[in-house]
């Protein structure tokens, strides 16, 4: 060997950094020397300083995070949800006898419209649900289809033409009319008033049966309100000015409570980050029947476990990994974050992430005071909370964000479990409407996309709109040919004629903008509403075309008929998709929830409806 590389003392040359090299590491491998490879395989350890060697040579020794935790001992402060508030509601007592996307979604059925009966196929179930219910007494199936029969729809009637102009509803109609029982009537003359009775002006029931049938009518509500829920008067949620659905709920926590707003709810999907942390609210007020006072304080010891996942690389060099996964040939793009953080965590970090099994219910809040986690050399640690701290820079998992929280506040620690179920069945859109800003007209357009029919089901509203359109066209058209003998009206020779406005389809509902009360610069929304133009038609003022979604309909169901304001804000150069439809689930007590919920997202850009005023042309062929 050359002198060079005799070191006399060793210590000193790595103090003062004689002799600078560059240091690999190889790895430690078996080689064996036979054809079998069982003993090879079996990485045998008999030496106790191999292990060492092996942490010295690793930089296990140099670490100050080398021991594993081994307990954990962790102080949990609990409370429950206690108060629930909707949109312009009263304060209730929260109930977990139904999921929160039930209670929170939940809308009147669409039973009627503008006194018209609407739903058939609810108002046939609801019958058939009667009459089988009080036949066990008496067979009153007669009786009960004289007094609430479904009613003939008339082919040369114009209120009727909701359920005329449209073939499939016209013969559904005819043919359970005079047959079938409207079980909506029903109910809506029992939940009328106080003192009413199934029985009433039925002459043909039998006195000694008045008492059971009163029974069965209380069964009955009971029945269709839990098979469809809906919202009290005082409890709905929606915002129809802002299209979207608006609730609070609270949990006391100490001697307050923490308030928990949800603003812009409309994802279909509830969970905790639809909900921030309204701090300037101490309480959301007491409701009539609280809660007993949900609060605790438990501490728990537990065992925790290594983190890992299928494939993911073993940190033991003799553990042999599945052949099928494969780091090397991963090949993330500049833009792969997530698969950058995955391939780290396994290949770095894998060994310093555990897993504590915490339990805890649905509809909890839940606070970790701290934990102290004991490690396999004996030492203790206390480890309080992260994230306390509300940095801009800071991210985090399921944290709550806290309602007008400033730089350098605390944030909110919390952990929120709402009741809410994973999985929700959702029907057709019963309705659907386009909200789409038209830049030529200076307006914004209610496309009507699907309508609800009076059967139940939705349809495409252009072809309902073309149907409603012939229908009254037709019955013009025969109103002309009885009370007009001769046509007086001037032929024109000229091959242009003047047009003061053109027309829309029927389900193009107009919103114009209007100035907000008590400010000359900020404008709304206002629904308006457009003629319909027919050919022919004797009266100076027109017919104007009102909406059939529920939608937008909010105020012409009232009484008296209040307009519809709709904020600026709602609708976006990128338009707005509102629909309904009806929503089923299962609760924890097996029980089957059926709603009928609302959704918005996103439109597909702007539109043009064609309205133009004051044009000049070509006359029809025939007038020249």
């Amino acid at each position: 060997m050359a002198e060079e590389y005799v070191v006399a003392d060793i210590v000193a040359a790595l103090e003062k950094r004689q002799f600078p090299t560059i240091t690999t590491w190889n790895r430690l491998e078996g080689r064996p020397r036979r054809p079998d490879f069982a003993r090879a395989l079996k990485a045998e350890v008999r030496d106790a300083m191999f292990m060492l060697s092996k942490q010295w040579q690793m930089g296990e020794f140099q670490g100050d995070d080398a021991g594993s935790p081994a307990t954990v001992k962790v102080q949990l402060a609990t409370t429950r949800l206690q108060t629930y508030q909707a949109a312009r509601g009263t304060t209730r007592a929260f109930d977990e006898s139904m999921p929160l996307e039930a209670r929170v979604e939940r809308r009147p059925l669409p039973l009627t419209m503008s006194n018209n009966p609407m739903s058939l196929d609810i108002r046939l179930l609801m019958g058939r649900q009667w009459l089988k219910m009080v036949k066990p007494i008496a067979d009153y199936t007669d009786a009960f289809v004289e007094k609430y029969p479904i009613k003939a729809p008339n082919p040369t009637a114009e209120e009727d033409a909701y359920i005329c102009a449209h073939q499939e509803v016209f013969q559904l109609a005819a043919a359970v009319a005079g047959r079938r029982m409207d079980g909506a009537a029903l109910f809506a003359y029992l939940t009328g008033g106080t003192g009413r009775h199934a029985w009433d002006d039925i002459p043909s029931i039998l006195g000694m049966h008045h008492g059971a049938i009163d029974d069965v009518a209380g069964a009955f509500v009971q029945w269709f309100m839990t098979a469809f829920t809906q919202p009290p008067k005082d409890e709905d949620a929606w915002v129809s000015d802002r299209l979207e659905y608006k609730f609070a709920c609270a949990a006391p926590e100490g001697a307050t409570e923490t308030v928990f707003e949800a603003e812009e709810y409309y994802h279909g999907r509830l969970d905790w980050y639809n909900l921030n942390v309204d701090r300037s609210r101490h309480t959301l007020g007491t409701p009539s029947n609280p809660a007993p006072h949900p609060q605790n304080e438990q501490v728990q010891s537990l065992i925790p476990v290594p983190i890992s996942y299928d494939g993911m690389p073993n940190t033991r060099w003799w553990a042999f990994e599945d052949r099928r996964i494969n780091f090397g040939q991963v090949t993330p793009a500049t833009t792969d974050l997530g698969k950058l953080m995955f391939l780290e965590f396994g290949l770095v970090y894998a060994n310093d992430w555990f897993l504590i099994p915490l339990t805890l219910d649905a509809g909890s809040l839940a606070r970790v005071r701290g934990m102290a986690v004991t490690n396999v050399f004996g030492e203790r640690f206390w480890i309080a909370a992260a994230g306390a701290d509300d940095a801009w820079q800071r991210w985090s998992m399921f944290t709550l964000s806290v309602k007008g929280n400033g730089p350098g506040q605390q944030a909110d620690t919390n952990l929120l479990l709402l009741p809410t179920v994973p999985k929700i069945q959702e029907g057709r859109p019963l309705e659907e409407v386009l909200l789409v800003r038209d830049e030529v007209a200076n307006m914004v357009w209610g496309v009507e996309k699907t309508i609800p029919l009076p059967t139940g089901h939705g349809k495409p509203g252009d072809e309902a709109a073309g149907e409603t359109l012939a229908y009254h066209q037709r019955l013009l058209d025969e109103w002309l040919q009885v009370n007009t003998t001769a046509s007086t009206a001037p032929v024109s020779g000229a091959s242009i004629i003047y047009k003061v406005m053109s027309s829309v389809p029927e389900n193009w509902i107009p919103f114009i903008p209007v100035h907000v009360p008590g400010d000359n610069r900020a404008t709304q929304l206002q629904r308006a509403a457009m003629p319909r133009l027919l050919d022919g038609d004797p009266n100076p003022i027109p017919d104007k075309v009102r909406p059939r979604t529920m939608l937008l309909r909010d105020g012409l169901e009232a009484t008296p008929k209040a307009a519809f304001f709709l904020h600026e804000e709602e609708v976006p150069r990128a338009g707005a998709v509102v629909s309904q439809a009806y929503q089923r689930t299962r609760w924890t007590d097996g029980r089957v929830i059926v709603w009928l919920g609302a959704r918005k997202q996103t439109g597909r850009g702007q539109g043009s409806s064609g309205l133009a005023f004051d044009r000049i042309v070509n006359a029809p062929t025939g007038q020249g």
